[in-house]
């Protein structure tokens, strides 16, 4: 099928995504990408360089007669994030991505695809070994670990690049030019409790929260999608009200990026009770799947059996830790009153574990308003004072303030609506881009990010759109083309 993939148009570009899917390329185990990057400029007989934080730079002249023109970089990230359905057997560490054509869109087996941004990677490789593409000198940044703390980006020296222009290559709505994002901070709560011996009579059984939709946690957090970390203590909850059930694990969700899809727990308890407990996880059920109906039609929640365990937790524990993640904010914390439909302030609480004596929860706080992300962290604080944890942050970015009369912002909108006859969306995202982060190392730096339909990144539901590709491809080549003389702009 990878063939196949390499056979659409256009074929440079599709040609070099099925290469860079072969090659695994999780976030923080670049390595084997960054080699294939670096052999790809060597191969092509151009100056390439690696950063000592593993960075790719390839620099390509300017074509006969555009010499003149201002200097772009072109940028997209190496990594993927790596998310499988439960089901799926695949190994990301020695597999490469099976991709399969459904109509008008290009996914993947079960697993995340990698179009996030492979297939921005993938356009600027085609441009980089193209023979008849006009275009200014370029400065091709591949940076890594944009997923989970984007350490390329603030790894960038001084020095390090030169150009006038910043392209962007990981926007993923075909008609927006992306001109500022919200930043980030990582933060996890953590600590421990004294385990407690599971005493004899009590079964084990456990709950199986799955089926959720999933999602970006930035780009589809105002979608209202389920969080099964919060759904599933929403069960628990619900348990607990009625009964005291030895609570033994709690093992939900993943990435930070990542809206958490599913959530299993297991508690202890006799026969008899599980039989009325079974009751209040029904009762719940249906109420949860009534209101997620739109959003996560294949909600569902198995429970039964589990073999026996020895520890457990005693009831005051379990109920201050699921009254702790009650309480942790998620999903919008705040719209912004400037920019009408655009999400200020999230959260994300991506990962719940309570098992063997200790637990934690992990969240991602995204805002363009830093004092507010960092309210959210306090509120997060508050959440878990009752249970004695501590709560640490760490991988804080900053966001990108929007210029939207910029030379390059008004360029590319003009072209847009040349081309397709309609105006384009010019607009600030809540994901976290590299733009704010790099425009922090050279400020100055005119900058704007677009890219083609890509649906379901961070989720073995990503998928990206043949058709708006090939858009994307065609305006792209025209920017290239149009990129203004040094002299013109600086007059």
């Amino acid at each position: 099928m990878s063939q196949k993939i390499a056979e659409l148009e256009p074929r440079s570009l599709w040609k070099n995504f099925a290469d860079l899917n072969a090659v695994p390329r999780p976030s923080k185990e670049e390595e084997r990408v960054i080699e294939f990057a670096r052999e790809f400029g060597e191969r092509l007989g151009l100056e390439t360089t690696v950063d000592s934080t593993g960075n790719v730079l390839i620099k390509k002249p300017a074509s006969k007669g555009m010499e003149d023109r201002k200097k772009i970089i072109m940028q997209a990230h190496l990594d993927m994030v790596h998310q499988k359905n439960a089901a799926t057997n695949f190994d990301f560490n020695s597999e490469g991505i099976k991709m399969v054509i459904e109509e008008d869109w290009v996914k993947a087996e079960g697993t995340t695809l990698g179009a996030d941004n492979g297939i921005g990677v993938a356009a600027i490789m085609a441009i980089l070994e193209s023979k008849d593409i006009p275009h200014p000198a370029i400065e091709a940044l591949f940076t890594i670990d944009e997923e989970t703390g984007m350490t390329g980006a603030f790894g960038l020296k001084p020095g390090f690049l030169s150009g006038d222009i910043l392209l962007n290559l990981d926007t993923e709505d075909d008609d927006e030019l992306t001109i500022g994002c919200a930043g980030g901070i990582n933060v996890t709560a953590h600590g421990s409790f004294e385990q407690m011996p599971i005493e004899n009579g009590l079964n084990c059984y456990f709950i199986h929260l799955k089926g959720l939709s999933g999602g970006h946690s930035g780009m589809d957090i105002h979608k209202g999608l389920g969080n099964a970390n919060k759904l599933m203590n929403r069960i628990l909850n619900e348990i607990y009200k009625d009964f005291d059930p030895d609570l033994v694990e709690v093992d939900g969700g993943g990435l930070r990026n990542a809206i958490p899809r599913e959530s299993k727990a297991v508690i202890a308890t006799t026969a008899s009770k599980w039989e009325r407990i079974l009751e209040s996880i029904h009762r719940i059920t249906d109420i949860i799947k009534n209101e997620y109906n739109d959003t996560d039609p294949n909600l569902t929640v198995e429970y039964g059996e589990h073999e026996r365990l020895s520890w457990g937790s005693d009831p005051d524990t379990a109920r201050r830790f699921i009254q702790a993640v009650y309480a942790i904010p998620n999903g919008i914390y705040r719209m912004s009153p400037s920019m009408p439909g655009m999400v200020q302030t999230s959260n994300n609480l991506a990962q719940v574990s309570f098992k063997q004596g200790m637990f934690s929860c992990l969240c991602l706080c995204r805002s363009s308003v830093d004092s507010e992300k960092m309210d959210e962290v306090e509120s997060i604080k508050a959440a878990f004072a009752g249970c004695n944890a501590k709560v640490d942050t760490d991988g804080s970015y900053p966001g990108w303030t929007p210029s939207p009369k910029s030379e390059i912002v008004d360029l590319m909108s003009e072209m847009y609506r040349e081309m397709f006859k309609e105006e384009p969306n010019v607009m600030a995202c809540h994901a976290g881009l590299e733009c704010g982060i790099i425009g922090s190392h050279y400020p100055g730096l005119d900058m704007v990010s677009f890219g083609p339909n890509i649906r379901g990144a961070h989720s073995p539901d990503e998928k990206v759109q043949i058709s708006s590709v090939q858009k994307f491809w065609k305006y792209l080549l025209a920017v290239l083309q149009e990129i203004p003389v040094k002299e013109a702009i600086e007059a």
